[in-house]
């Protein structure tokens, strides 16, 4: 039996947990941090360690940022990582660095029927390549393709592509920006750093009111995004807020249709990341999958293209566990 240490890193949280090569699918122990309180992830380990007696030789990160030889720098944090620190900070034999949405994408192939919900059945290719896309505090993008024994995931960075709209207010919205940002990418307006620039947009724009009670409770949050959330889908509506999610649902769809037709997607397109479980409801309106099929002559193909969200809030951490077992397989092959 191999204790494995799997850890997803972000800008906002980490969560660390032991898997077990025994029963890789329930984490022995996990924890979160926020990443924020620490000024490494070095010391976050050194912290988990000191909570618990399992001995660790292996270990995988999924970190929320571009990854180059064994080393990581998060888009989000003021983080640098490099896997050789880390194995001499904490002891660890073994260290893997992988791009955070390459551990989601990792999990895909063993997700079962109860980690998913199905937004679109379409015509499964089995061998087909999937898309892996994921707002969470950034927009995370990541894709797998068939080797002919089994997938392999790979990295993206195409949540920092230029935001392109495809509808007059989208049009409004990305001007509306450029005025704010040199740059104005996907992430800026589907993501938990987009939802307040969306309801801000709309807000000043005077497509609809601010209620004082909303007001108040944003100026005591320490995140908009749960009270935005909350105004469109809680008890208490706020016309603003759903309009606000209306767009971001129409940003996403449109962005996951992308990737679908860049990669081809026939076995599928999965949606991961902290949001889209949190806004269900909205993605299973007609509006989400009408704009992902809004594609001109390839409308067709996008509906038969398969979409699925992600409901295994552990995906990361157990793509994380899988990339480490399947290195130890082949080393043991070889």
């Amino acid at each position: 039996m191999t204790n494995i240490l799997a850890g997803d890193i972000g800008g906002t949280k980490t969560i660390l947990a032991v898997f077990s090569s025994e029963k890789k699918r329930v984490p022995l122990v996990e924890k979160t941090f926020k990443s924020k309180d620490f000024f490494g992830l070095e010391s976050i380990i050194v912290d988990f360690f000191s909570r618990t007696e399992i001995e660790i030789s292996h270990a995988c990160f999924g970190v929320a940022g571009p990854v180059n030889q064994d080393r990581a720098r998060l888009t989000n944090l003021d983080w640098e990582i490099d896997s050789r620190n880390v194995e001499k900070e904490t002891g660890i034999s073994h260290v893997m660095l992988v791009n955070d949405l390459v551990a989601v994408s990792s999990a895909v192939p063993f997700l079962e029927s109860g980690d998913l919900i199905t937004l679109n059945k379409g015509i499964p290719d089995p061998a087909g390549t999937i898309a892996v896309i994921a707002p969470g505090t950034g927009l995370g993008e990541a894709f797998l393709t068939w080797n002919g024994s089994c997938y392999q995931a790979f990295p993206s960075e195409g949540g920092h592509a230029d935001f392109a709209p495809t509808t007059d207010l989208e049009m409004e919205l990305l001007a509306w920006l450029r005025e704010k940002i040199d740059h104005v990418s996907y992430e800026q307006v589907c993501s938990g750093l987009g939802i307040p620039q969306l309801y801000s947009f709309l807000k000043e724009k005077g497509y609809d009111r601010e209620t004082d009670w909303l007001a108040d409770k944003l100026r005591k949050a320490p995140d908009p995004n749960p009270v935005i959330m909350e105004g469109a889908l809680g008890k208490r509506k706020c016309s603003l807020c759903q309009q606000t999610l209306a767009m971001f649902v129409s940003i996403l769809a449109s962005e996951a249709g992308n990737m679908a037709v860049n990669l081809l997607a026939r076995g599928g397109v999965y949606l991961g990341g902290g949001i889209p479980g949190r806004i269900l409801p909205a993605l299973q309106e007609k509006e989400f999958l009408a704009g992902f099929c809004r594609k001109g002559r390839m409308a067709g193909l996008l509906h038969e293209i398969p979409v699925h969200v992600i409901l295994n809030t552990k995906a990361a951490l157990l793509g994380a566990a899988i990339l480490v077992l399947e290195r130890l397989k082949e080393e043991g092959g070889n």
